[in-house]
């Protein structure tokens, strides 16, 4: 007579099915779960469906689809937060701030590139305000032939410099201070963006804008709401533009 196994029969390590009593139904195992290719966060995919939707809304710049689609936005993110990555959502950094929507980084980022570029269509030196993450400073960095970006929360330089190691991008410069200042060594600038809005455009910012360069920024208007503003600058003239409502933190000096 055959040994009846021992109850509950174990799998051997190596996968193999244990040894059936004689005349006992032969029981299959159940399948294995193999994850589909190509659909997790760090697929091309996914980067993709988020541009297919920002075509949609509008952005038709290739070189803003292009960058967009080019960085990882759930690299940016608390691993909390990763599934929300790629909507088109403002998600928490810490210490109050938030990284933008991927709507509005792609919105601001062809505005700027409608001013002054080079005959290759590259920005030439960016003034970036406002760091937060790194993403924006990381997708500017596709487009543009410098980044100087501004960050005056210590935290959140810190967490950018840690969140771009390993993108590698030599012409992304990471700069701790007070953003309302701009950055006199970078200037003149081509472009200058700003992730915070303040009543009025800081006379630094338009003191080192070069000229056909274009400076877009949220401002808090009259009524008490915020806008996306435009600011170009052409010989002995600013021309400001007011656009679309929007919602960031408020503009702030010193450093933190």
């Amino acid at each position: 007579m055959s040994r009846r196994p021992s109850f509950p029969a174990r799998l051997p390590e190596d996968g193999t099915r244990p040894p059936q009593p004689r005349g006992s139904a032969s029981v299959p195992l159940p399948p294995q779960r193999v994850a589909p290719a190509g659909v997790g966060l760090d697929s091309q995919a996914i980067r993709t469906r988020m541009v297919q939707k920002l075509a949609a809304q509008g952005v038709g710049d290739p070189r803003v689809l292009g960058a967009m689609g080019a960085v990882e936005r759930h690299r940016f993110v608390d691993s909390a937060l990763v599934n929300q990555a790629y909507e088109d959502t403002s998600l928490p950094i810490g210490l109050g701030q938030t990284i933008s929507k991927p709507s509005v980084v792609a919105r601001m980022i062809e505005l700027l590139l409608a001013g002054r570029t080079d005959a290759q269509g590259r920005l030439g030196r960016v003034l970036e305000v406002g760091t937060g993450c790194g993403y924006q400073a990381a997708v500017l960095g596709l487009v543009a032939s410098e980044v100087y970006s501004v960050e005056r929360l210590r935290g959140l330089h810190d967490k950018a410099r840690d969140n771009l190691r390993p993108f590698r991008l030599p012409n992304v410069h990471l700069l701790f201070g007070d953003g309302m200042a701009g950055y006199a060594k970078g200037a003149p600038y081509a472009g200058i963006i700003a992730a915070a809005g303040g009543e009025a455009i800081p006379q630094t910012w338009t003191d080192q804008l070069a000229v056909g360069g274009r400076i877009v920024a949220p401002m808090v208007l009259a009524t008490g709401q915020q806008a996306l503003v435009v600011v170009e600058k052409t010989a002995g003239q600013l021309k400001q533009t007011v656009l679309e409502s929007v919602h960031f933190v408020p503009l702030k000096s010193g450093v933190a």
